[in-house]
């Protein structure tokens, strides 16, 4: 279903809700410090857990996060550990803000530690290598819950815009529409407007194509090219985006949405962007490796999901040509000119989703 704004203390059904005070964010980067801080203003109690001792102490003594949000000051309801154990002592709900390929692996080691009926939360945008599995379904297998009882958190969420206090907005994403609401009421803020919906297929696949996508506009940047070259790529590739997602069972309004459109928009036209700047590094002739070096040593999401969101359209059946280009750039090092002039020269047909 499409985006359905739910104000706080709405329910429609009458059923009893969820009540979400405490909540545990385990994964101490710019959107999950954000997205703690989007809580903590909202009046919740927060549990950060930072892998590095250090960052944790920082966060809990001097309230700032300097390695991911310099000069924002974080809340004093808002705490951070490094004992994961101690962070996930009775919370409410509980954030998983960590990168999707790892996943996998952080939730294996805390799942016996997960308090029973928590509500699990995934910040993370990305399709499994390998298993080519949405965030949900990950957290499914290896939580033990149910996939529809994942809260999913997408949109155009630059971490610093929002750390900042601009306006935004999000979508939480959830087959249990209830579970969905009561984490919007727990993360409405005078700066940050949640909406739900209920189809969580869409809102993933939005939220990982998007960044494939933005290595694409990255890389026309880099080689020079304007406005109307970024809006072709940008509509396109949320054309292809949408079409893998109804085949996959999607509401093709999810992507007109926020999910959709605007998380595209924001990734795809925004130097705060990390897919963004890593494509227009290789646009102007940068290896991999080197625009990993100039980013922090950290790998862009859309470099991984490349790979794995080629393979769940080659397995579907969908044609995602600028999917297919950015994997032959980033994976069999395919020069960026030579990919965009075969793009360009591709069958001429009518314009369709």
């Amino acid at each position: 279903m499409p985006e359905r704004p739910s104000g706080p203390g709405a329910d429609a059904s009458g059923s009893a809700r969820p009540a979400v005070r405490t909540v545990t964010v385990l994964g101490a980067g710019s959107w999950g410090t954000t997205f703690a801080k989007i809580l903590a203003d909202a009046g919740r109690d927060v549990t950060m857990w930072a892998r590095r001792p250090e960052v944790a102490a920082e966060i809990a003594g001097q309230h700032t996060n300097s390695a991911y949000l310099p000069g924002v000051t974080l809340p004093g309801n808002l705490t951070a550990t490094s004992d994961a154990a101690a962070a996930l002592d009775g919370p409410d709900a509980v954030v998983l803000a960590v990168p999707s390929q790892s996943l996998r692996d952080n939730l294996g080691r805390w799942r016996e530690l997960l308090p029973a009926d928590t509500i699990l939360v995934s910040l993370a945008k990305g399709v499994e290598l390998g298993t080519l599995k949405r965030m949900s379904q990950v957290v499914g297998e290896i939580a033990g819950v149910a996939e529809d009882s994942v809260v999913v958190v997408a949109g155009p969420n630059l971490a610093k815009e929002i750390a900042a206090g601009q306006p935004a907005a999000g979508v939480f994403a959830c087959g249990d529409h209830e579970r969905a609401v009561a984490v919007q009421e727990a993360a409405f803020t005078s700066y940050f407007r949640p909406y739900t919906n209920t189809d969580v297929v869409g809102s993933e696949l939005a939220g990982a194509c998007k960044n494939v996508v933005a290595l694409s506009c990255g890389i026309a940047a880099g080689l020079g090219f304007g406005a109307n070259t970024v809006a072709t790529l940008i509509t396109r590739g949320l054309a292809e985006t949408a079409r893998l997602g109804v085949k996959l069972g999607a509401d093709p309004m999810t992507f007109a949405g926020l999910a959709g459109v605007g998380d595209m928009v924001a990734t795809c036209a925004s130097p705060l962007s990390r897919n963004r700047t890593f494509g227009e590094r290789i646009g102007r002739g940068e290896t991999i490796e080197q625009a990993q070096e100039a980013v922090g040593g950290q790998v862009a999401e859309g470099v991984m999901s490349c790979r794995s969101i080629r393979d769940l359209a080659h397995g579907a059946g969908v044609d995602m040509p600028i999917t297919d280009a950015m994997y032959r750039v980033c994976h069999e090092g395919s020069d960026p000119v030579t990919v965009g002039a075969e793009l360009l020269g591709r069958e001429q047909k009518p314009e369709r989703m």
